[in-house]
């Protein structure tokens, strides 16, 4: 590509979101998100209770996809009803508020994908993040985390995973570098976990005949490895079939393991078996297909395939329609949100609000708690660094998206017990020994980075031996109970007893920390408009506003005169003067008096010596006067000009706004105005000495130098605020200007 000849087009395109590919439709590639010439017309025929035809497709031509949604996913009681409902009432059912979610969940049932697909359609993003309000099936929203690290390193793993129990996340999922690492990362995700916060579930995604062996032992409590396909051909490049699947599900239902399936627009045309069909009929499918297999839920909205939807126009829209037709459907939706989706912050940020806004079951398919190397998910979308500002998000729109503030000694805290609680469950089962010093480095570390290498090859052989040995989650509460954590044993054991009870089993089931299980059915969403649904309020929202870098108001108010030890002295009342050479500086009710710094942090004493300096230097005389009926800074130049005997003042409020008047002039009617306090300096302050006094002189000025610091008002707004309203507060209304003097006491 040729350099742009233009210098801003040439700093564009080094801008980070030049680094993101974007490129033109083309179904015949597979390369359509929603609408694609080549997707069915809606359609559906029943005859005796039975699917003889489907979205334009006889019986007798359905493929295994189509076989499975005629025979297990349909609700053929409704399916007639609901599919002679036209697209556009379906879709307008979806955002009105007077039709609630039962009756959207119940018609749903009986739609075809085709007519899924059209139903979406007609929504635009914003219509779908209203629907998507109504739709998720938990009243209260959550979030998943992902905890891995470069190092396979268990002991920073358990102390990560307390972590983000600690910050709220429900639900936290790993992975491995080296496959055999599995039941040693399950099992310290485990630990970690209900060390940070009791309830979390857990979960280690690998194989899935590995997957459902660590469920077996107890060692995880959920599982969302399961992939589907809207394609033949990608179910046959993945050597599976959807009842191959939904035995599987069973099979993990069956020990009270909570599942889910995983899909998401654009898998099919990697695999190149997308069939010129939108990915989001093909979604359609999928999600019709994890209906039927008796799935809680699914993990969609492209996850690891999200640049391919995001290169294509309205690529964002339809991962949120996939998310929306989840909810719709009645299943759990962990929305994505967690695969790395664009190079560009506020791309990324812009996405995460399609679904952070209306809030899902889980607003993202796992934030790293970790930096972005020691993320085996490829790289997360979010990571450890950008938690502060998913809080401040929060805040910001009194959203509640998963997590709450923390202070810094308490995650150093549940990091150390975490980590500590291993160790004695790994001597307790003859594991590789945890060191004091890998602890010490847990509670601490940024990343694997600062961790102590460990014997790899024997945590392997560990690993290896837990996976296929007869240890379980049962030995694991015993040895916690024995290493002195039995508090901590008696939390996996009632997170046992709830997998017993099949707490978890219902749909957008989380567990509290007293593991009562919130769901669809005992926390169901019961929004229905402006002043229902779930709200963050009260004792939740006081939480969440309560960052740990927010401060009182008291504490960012600092710049006092007891730190300057500079004060100035009120004397006589100050009168007008007729002496050509006087330069007046009027200053504002609290400057060198409750207050001895402007707000860029110059003291007080080194402003007025620096404006009286550059008055003497063109050879006028300053005096200085305080000005207490006012804190205006227009005002507080007039007044200045008014006592003036070259009718030339200078206007200075404490935080350091500087004005230049002359006596005739209107008060807003300046010769010079410095607005930008944070901009001036010393030498600021000089020159505009030297010009008031050139002013008086009636000799051209001379341009000031201030700095330009574009981020100045971000940072210091609210203490200009809090500076000025001590300014007000020092006001006395009809006092008399004052002649003023350093206290030299």
């Amino acid at each position: 590509m040729t350099e742009p000849a233009s210098g801003r087009f040439r700093s564009r395109a080094a801008r980070p979101i030049a680094r993101d590919r974007f490129v033109h439709p083309d179904a015949s590639l597979g390369l359509c998100v929603m609408g694609s010439p080549n997707d069915p017309t809606p359609s559906l025929t029943l005859v005796g209770g039975r699917v003889v035809e489907m979205d334009g497709r006889e019986a007798e031509d359905f493929d295994v996809v189509d076989r499975f949604i005629a025979t297990e996913a349909l609700d053929l009681e409704v399916a007639a009803e609901a599919m002679a409902i036209p697209s556009l009432d379906l879709a307008r059912m979806l955002v009105d508020i007077h039709v609630g979610r039962e009756e959207i969940v119940r018609l749903f049932g009986g739609l075809t994908p085709a007519k899924l697909a059209d139903v979406a359609g007609h929504l635009d993003v914003l219509e779908m993040m209203m629907a998507l309000r109504k739709m998720r099936g938990r009243r209260t929203p959550g979030n998943q985390a992902h905890v891995t690290n470069w190092k396979e390193n268990p002991v920073l793993l358990a102390a990560d995973a307390a972590e983000a129990a600690l910050r709220g996340f429900d639900e936290a999922e790993t992975t491995v570098r080296v496959a055999p690492m599995a039941a040693m990362n399950a099992m310290a995700l485990l630990v970690g976990s209900q060390a940070g916060r009791p309830g979390v579930l857990t979960q280690c995604a690998v194989e899935e005949g590995v997957n459902l062996r660590l469920g077996l032992k107890g060692l995880t409590s959920y599982a969302e490895t399961l992939s589907v396909y809207g394609t033949a051909g990608a179910f046959r490049d993945g050597d599976d079939t959807p009842w191959s699947k939904g035995f599987l599900a069973s099979a993990y239902a069956s020990r009270g393991i909570k599942i889910r399936f995983t899909s998401g627009g654009g898998s099919e045309a990697l695999m190149g078996h997308d069939e010129g069909k939108s990915m989001l009929y093909l979604e359609a499918r999928c999600l019709l297909m994890v209906k039927g297999a008796g799935s809680q839920g699914v993990q969609n909205g492209s996850i690891s395939c999200i640049a391919l939807p995001m290169a294509l126009p309205g690529g964002v829209r339809g991962v949120l329609a996939e998310n929306l037709l989840a909810c719709a459907l009645g299943l759990e939706c962990a929305s994505g949100n967690d695969a790395m989706a664009s190079h560009s912050e506020m791309r990324k940020a812009a996405k995460l609000m399609l679904q952070f806004l209306p809030g899902t079951d889980f607003v993202t398919s796992g934030q790293s708690v970790m930096p972005r190397r020691d993320n085996m998910f490829g790289g997360g979308n979010f990571d450890a660094d950008d938690l502060d500002d998913w809080l401040v998000l929060q805040r910001d729109m009194q959203v509640d998206a998963g997590l709450v503030p923390v202070r810094e000694v308490e995650v150093i805290e549940v990091r150390n017990r975490a980590a500590r609680a291993l160790q004695a469950v790994f001597a307790h089962l003859g594991l590789p020994l945890i060191t004091d010093a890998e602890i010490e480095a847990a509670a601490l570390a940024h990343s694997s980075d600062d961790m102590p290498d460990r014997d790899l090859v024997a945590d392997l052989a560990a690993s290896t031996a837990l996976l296929n040995g007869p240890h379980g989650v049962a030995d694991v509460i015993l040895a916690l109970d024995a290493g002195g954590f039995s508090g901590l044993a008696e939390h996996l054991l009632r997170l046992q007893r709830a997998r017993v009870e099949g707490d978890t089993l219902q749909p957008s089931a989380v567990l509290d920390e007293e593991f009562r299980v919130l769901s669809a059915f005992t926390d169901p969403n019961d929004y229905r408009g402006p002043g229902t649904g779930y709200r963050p309020e009260g004792a939740t929202w006081d939480r969440i506003a309560d960052l740990p870098q927010a401060k009182q108001p008291s504490e960012m108010l600092s710049r006092s005169t007891d730190d300057t030890g500079f004060r100035l002295l009120d004397g006589r009342p100050a009168l007008s003067s007729s002496d050509p050479s006087d330069v007046v500086v009027a200053l504002g009710p609290a400057f060198g008096a409750r207050l001895g710094r402007t707000i860029g942090e110059l003291s007080h004493q080194d402003v007025l010596a620096a404006l009286t300096r550059g008055i003497r230097e063109e050879g006028l005389t300053p005096r200085l006067v305080r000005v207490r009926a006012t804190a205006d800074c227009g005002a507080l130049g007039h007044e200045a000009s008014r006592l003036a005997g070259s009718a030339i003042g200078i206007g200075l409020q404490s935080k350091g706004t500087a004005v230049i008047h002359r006596h005739g002039l209107a008060p807003l009617d300046n010769l010079e105005l410095f607005s930008q306090a944070p901009a001036l300096t010393v030498d600021s302050y000089a020159a505009i000495g030297r010009n008031a006094a050139r002013h008086a002189k009636g000799e051209p000025p001379s341009p000031v130098p201030v700095r330009v610091d574009n981020m100045a008002r971000l940072r210091l707004i609210v203490p200009t605020l809090l500076m000025h309203k001590a300014e007000l507060a020092a006001v006395l209304p009809d006092a008399p200007p004052m002649e003023v003097a350093p206290d030299h006491g």
